[in-house]
């Protein structure tokens, strides 16, 4: 998946408005502007659509974790410069205060099994033995059940 797939379907999922989108953005300590926002959502055969880079999403990320969670004391972290969907999984459980339990129960509501054995491996270090790339059928099915059960709805994304 790329980054604005991501961005278009954590929009849609919580139903923000560019200005929601915005006050994200600031509250990582980044401004952007509707235009950005804009660029970002269009379709990528829209001459107008802008690619949304690593940095973006993980400020977008952090956000979104602080408009969730609320802000850490101390010193905020800083947006990773390179993603990849083992990264933007663990941001959105952050974001979402999830436990592995109520993460296999959101891939259950689009059919989908994984152990818990499975799902911990996308969540350690690069560098352990037991790690586990997550790849883009995982992440794209995690963000479908978070839809349903946020949403309600089995809307399909229509942008």
């Amino acid at each position: 998946m790329n980054n604005n797939d991501v961005l278009r379907r954590i929009r849609f999922i919580f139903n923000f408005s560019d200005s929601q989108m915005i006050a994200l953005f600031g509250l990582a300590g980044h401004q952007v502007t509707r235009v950005e926002i804009s660029d970002w959502l269009k379709k990528d055969d829209d001459s107008a659509y802008q690619e949304c880079n690593d940095t973006q999403l993980a400020i977008f990320l952090n956000g979104l974790i602080i408009d969730k969670r609320g802000k850490n004391n101390g010193p905020q972290p800083e947006p990773e410069q390179r993603l990849n969907n083992n990264i933007i999984f663990r941001k959105l459980k952050i974001a979402l205060n999830l436990q592995a339990e109520d993460i296999l129960e959101i891939m259950a509501l689009v059919q989908v099994q994984i152990s818990k054995h499975e799902l911990s491996a996308f969540f350690r270090r690069a560098e352990h033995k037991h790690y586990r790339d997550c790849n883009d059928q995982i992440l794209r099915n995690f963000l479908k059940g978070v839809q349903l059960k946020y949403r309600g709805d089995s809307a399909e994304l229509s942008c």
